[in-house]
């Protein structure tokens, strides 16, 4: 009997470096430091850079929206507006998961249409955050064809 296997997409270190070079090209465009993470699809950390003088706070947060992003398979703007058509107690009881973040800057990684990780930044506004992610995603596509 023949079974079939899913086989979940996996970042190459080449990728994640990418990742992680073209979210600090772009957050030096926009003048502010952070910290940006990228995670596996199972949410370990894969890599990660910190810009000397970002938010030592920011360090775990950037980490913390990569792992939900893979978590759920969404940014985590978009996991924040679910918690909002969710019962409190639900609500309530996710936030209060370690690692956890509702917190814009968490965009999940697809290759081929298959979940491979997040990215996760952290330090600038909610709206850099973002932008910032999504431009180390862009990086993905010149490698992957």
């Amino acid at each position: 009997m023949t079974r079939a296997v899913d086989l979940q997409a996996v970042l190459s270190a080449s990728a994640c470096e990418a990742i992680l070079s073209a979210g600090i090209a772009r957050a030096q465009v926009l003048g502010v430091k952070i910290n940006i993470a990228v995670v596996d699809g199972g949410g370990n950390l894969s890599g990660f850079l910190r810009m000397p003088g970002s938010f030592l706070s920011s360090i775990e947060m950037a980490i913390d929206k990569a792992y939900t992003a893979t978590s759920f398979g969404m940014s985590t703007r978009g996991f924040s507006e679910l918690l909002e058509t969710t019962p409190r107690a639900v609500r309530d009881g996710m936030l209060r998961r370690p690692r956890l973040s509702e917190v814009p800057g968490g965009l999940p990684i697809l290759i081929d249409d298959q979940p491979a990780g997040a990215v996760g930044v952290s330090g600038a506004s909610d709206e850099q955050d973002e932008d910032i992610a999504t431009a180390a995603l862009a990086a993905l596509k010149g490698l992957i064809a």
